[in-house]
């Protein structure tokens, strides 16, 4: 079956307040050159999905730049391609128009011409948060070989006392994968459980029955409300993923994930499976100029960044600039950063364009890394 593909590109925006005060969840800087909607972009064009819709609720300058005609995903077609799907306001009173969405099924209801106009017979929805290199196709081959209406793809994940209220669904499941429940609250789980990585196979007829029997009842929660009440013969399947997997919860987890990028293993896994590249917009930029005290060491430097200090367990977005006498240890610069001489950084994130002057001092802590907005000079 032909597949079409919905991304969420603002869900999640409230657990990282600090960097997406102008940006997207989306359009979230991510290991030196990418942007998080990368990873589930990339996902559905190496699986055979070539049309795609990513749903917008504001700030998405950035993303429409990043994104452009899609070309650099091979989606700039004359049928399917890519399409972003901003709010729909209309003049007239609608129990779905005339209000921006809150929650995952408010977005799919403001989205509800583009899914009935879909030729495919599936649809995979996915969120823009999930640093993944996960291979869909092997997903809904499973989703049709069980006959299933929806396949959630679920990760093992072990809680403890520093879980966030809410902050996954844990899926509940026998041996052969059947679901009979979603659990939401997640305040009292204790040891591991399969959580929603916020992936699904649907069947197109079926979501489509799905928002509006939600309309008529006045649903606003996906996995809470809509998908147990749609059909009590619906059959509910997972798919359980195994692989590496960052969830940006919030800017600590934003940090980590960031930083394991420099494990090797890690990156191979992510980046160095030839038949599934991880696809981004393409910048043509001259090479890094690194000056005669520079010293370099387990760090990513994107290209354009002149380097004459210290630069050790970082990732450095294109353009950025480390004067001499600089020391930045375990932090993260985007792009444009620039740094004066005599700096000392550790733990520290970054925004694009900002400008540190001569012999600042900025401490950090991996649980709560020191934050400096886009535009910031300090």
């Amino acid at each position: 079956m032909k597949a079409a593909g919905l991304i969420f590109s603002n869900i999640h925006d409230r657990n990282i307040s600090e960097m997406t005060a102008k940006r997207t969840m989306a359009s979230l800087p991510f290991g030196g050159r990418y942007r998080l909607i990368d990873f589930p972009l990339s996902n559905m064009v190496n699986s055979g999905i070539t049309k795609v819709g990513i749903i917008t609720h504001n700030n998405y300058r950035s993303l429409i730049d990043h994104i452009g005609t899609g070309k650099d995903w091979d989606l700039a077609r004359r049928n399917g391609g890519i399409m972003l799907l901003p709010p729909f306001i209309t003049a007239f009173d609608s129990p779905v128009a005339n209000k921006l969405y809150t929650t995952r099924l408010e977005a799919l209801m403001g989205v509800m011409e583009y899914i009935t106009h879909c030729t495919e017979e599936l649809i995979v929805l996915s969120d823009s948060d999930v640093v993944c290199n996960m291979d869909l196709r092997a997903v809904i081959e499973q989703h049709e070989e069980t006959s299933a209406d929806v396949t959630v793809v679920v990760r093992e994940k072990e809680f403890g006392n520093d879980v966030k209220i809410g902050a996954n669904t844990i899926v509940v499941s026998d041996e052969e994968g059947n679901i009979s429940e979603f659990v939401e609250n997640t305040a009292l789980a204790q040891g591991k459980c399969d959580v929603s990585m916020n992936i699904l196979v649907i069947n197109k007829l079926f979501l489509v029955s799905l928002v509006n029997n939600s309309i008529a009842h006045g649903f606003k929660g996906f996995y809470g409300q809509a998908l147990p009440f749609c059909h009590s013969g619906a059959v509910y399947k997972t798919y359980r993923y195994n692989g590496y997997c960052a969830e940006i919860e919030d800017l600590s987890k934003y940090f980590c994930a960031n930083m394991q990028m420099l494990d090797e293993e890690i990156r191979d896994e992510l980046f160095g499976n030839k038949d599934r590249p991880i696809l981004t917009k393409v910048r043509n930029m001259a090479p890094t100029q690194y000056g005669k005290n520079a010293k370099v060491s387990n760090s990513l430097i994107a290209d354009g960044c002149k380097i004459d200090g210290t630069v050790e367990n970082s990732v450095l977005f294109r353009g950025v600039v480390v004067k001499k006498g600089t020391v930045v240890r375990n932090s993260i610069l985007l792009q444009n950063t620039w740094t004066g001489e005599n700096v000392s950084l550790n733990c520290v994130i970054s925004d694009k364009n900002v400008f540190i002057r001569d012999g600042i001092t900025l401490f950090g802590h991996e649980s709560m890394p020191f934050y400096i907005t886009k535009g910031k000079m300090i």
